[in-house]
């Protein structure tokens, strides 16, 4: 329900509506504050109504720290997102109201990494953005577009098309061999890895009762 007042010279409406934060705004004339009440209340009905104060408040930063307090530690690859996350938080793009984040904008970010960094890690970084502003949409109430999903992404880089070769082998094999400087588990670590080419994170969470020795086979559950 709308109310209004006279204060200051102005006219002052005030829209009230269970699941909104009350709204406020004033205006030279009474006819002025009816037409301007009316017309939220009607959006609000209809369910199009967006509280100004809502994406105006909030920094694409604002949206990706959250993200990295609540989501990122559930998800599985959390620490390396972590760290990639925190890069991009960095970066000035992040300082821009989420209202006033436009496709031109992300645009620009989007050509500026191209010169520091590989396609790859840049289309990269704009999944993340995607997926950290349609969580904010979905699941805080964030009432903004999504520009990211309007922007041309770079073609994907092509994929790699040769293993190394004996002498490669031979080359890392021999640097890897145990020094006082390193680990003597990296050796086999590395072995290990070039023949079951298992991730690093499926090797480190390998666990004694999923190994079989007798027959040579070790369950990934994950």
């Amino acid at each position: 329900m709308a109310s209004f007042r006279f204060h200051g010279n102005r006219w002052q409406a005030r829209v009230r509506r269970a699941g909104y934060p009350v709204q406020t705004r004033s205006f030279l004339t009474k006819a002025d504050a009816e037409r301007w009440a009316r017309t939220v209340e009607v959006q609000i009905d209809r369910g199009t109504y967006e509280t100004p104060s809502n994406a105006q408040q909030f920094s694409l930063g604002d949206l990706i720290d959250r993200y990295m307090r609540e989501v990122t530690p559930r998800m599985k690859g959390a620490k390396e997102d972590l760290i990639r996350l925190a890069a991009i938080r960095r970066r000035e793009i992040c300082s821009i109201k989420i209202k006033s984040l436009t496709a031109s904008k992300v645009a620009s970010y989007r050509d500026e990494r191209l010169q520091q960094v590989s396609a790859g890690t840049v289309i990269r970084e704009l999944a993340y953005l995607s997926a950290i502003i349609n969580h904010a949409r979905r699941d805080w109430g964030i009432q903004a577009s999504n520009p990211v999903a309007m922007v041309k992404k770079p073609p994907s880089p092509q994929g790699r098309d040769r293993i190394m070769d004996l002498e490669e082998l031979a080359r890392l094999f021999t640097f890897l061999q145990p020094t006082a400087r390193r680990n003597a588990l990296m050796l086999p670590l590395v072995k290990f890895a070039l023949e079951t080419a298992m991730r690093r994170g499926e090797i480190l969470s390998l666990r004694w009762d999923s190994i079989d020795l007798a027959r040579r086979t070790a369950f990934l559950p994950d």
